[in-house]
C-alpha cells in the first residue's frame, strides 16, 4: 500500500513542476514584449511626451491660426562615432501644416557603424500633438566610414490641441533625437528621403 502512493506524488509534482516552467516562460515572454508594447502605446497616444506617429502619410491639412515656434535637437549616446545635427534649429509651423525638416548623421569613424535613433518631444503636453508622419526613429541605419547623410522628417502639430486648455499659453516645442549604436551591426536599411503624398513645406 505504501508503494501505492508514490506515483501519484510523482505526477503531481511532475505536473508543479511544469506549471512553474510555463510561468517563468510566460513572464519572460512580457519581459521581452513589455518595451516595444510601452513603446507603441506613446506613439498611438502621445503619452510621456512621444510624439504619435501617424498611419499613412495623410496630413490633417486643417491649419488655424495659430503659429508655434518648434526647435529640433540632436544628441548621440556615449560611445557613439558619428556626428549628428539638425539642418535648422528652429522653424515657425502654422498648426495643421505639414513640414519636412532635416537631421544631419556622419560617421567619423574608420567602419561601418549601425545606429537607432529615438525621440522625445517637451515639454510634454506637446506629445498627443506632434504628429510625426515618417522618421528615421526606431530604425536601425548604417553609414560607411566617413558617409554623411540628411534625415528626413515629416510632421504636423494637430488642429485638436486648440481645445487643450494646458497648451494655451504654450508656444514652444522640441522635438529631439537620440542617437545610440545598436547592438547588433549587422547593415541595416539606407537612410533616403521621406515618401508623403502630402503636401509639405521644405525647411532648409
Amino acid at each position: 500500500m505504501a508503494r501505492a502512493s508514490f506515483k501519484p506524488l510523482g505526477r503531481r509534482n511532475t505536473n508543479l513542476v511544469m506549471i512553474l516552467v510555463g510561468v517563468i516562460a510566460f513572464m519572460t515572454g512580457l519581459t521581452f514584449a513589455a518595451v516595444p508594447l510601452y513603446r507603441l502605446f506613446c506613439e498611438k497616444t502621445g503619452y510621456d511626451g512621444t510624439p504619435v506617429l501617424a498611419q499613412g502619410a495623410t496630413a490633417m491639412n486643417r491649419a488655424i491660426n495659430r503659429t508655434v515656434t518648434v526647435s529640433f535637437t540632436g544628441d548621440l549616446n556615449a560611445g557613439m562615432p558619428w556626428k549628428f545635427y539638425p539642418k535648422q534649429r528652429s522653424i515657425d509651423v502654422k498648426v495643421g501644416e505639414t513640414y519636412l525638416a532635416y537631421f544631419v548623421a556622419e560617421n567619423v569613424s574608420n567602419q561601418p557603424i549601425t545606429g537607432r535613433a529615438t525621440f522625445g518631444v517637451s515639454p510634454e503636453p506637446w506629445g498627443p500633438y506632434f504628429v510625426k508622419i515618417q522618421c528615421f526613429c526606431f530604425t536601425q541605419q548604417t553609414l560607411k566610414p566617413g558617409e554623411r547623410v540628411e534625415m528626413p522628417v515629416t510632421f504636423y502639430l494637430d488642429p485638436a490641441m486648440a481645445k487643450d486648455h494646458l497648451l494655451d499659453r504654450m508656444s514652444d516645442v522640441t522635438l529631439s533625437y537620440t542617437f545610440f549604436k545598436a547592438a547588433d551591426q549587422a547593415p541595416a536599411a539606407k537612410l533616403g528621403a521621406a515618401e508623403t503624398g502630402a503636401e509639405t513645406k521644405t525647411v532648409n
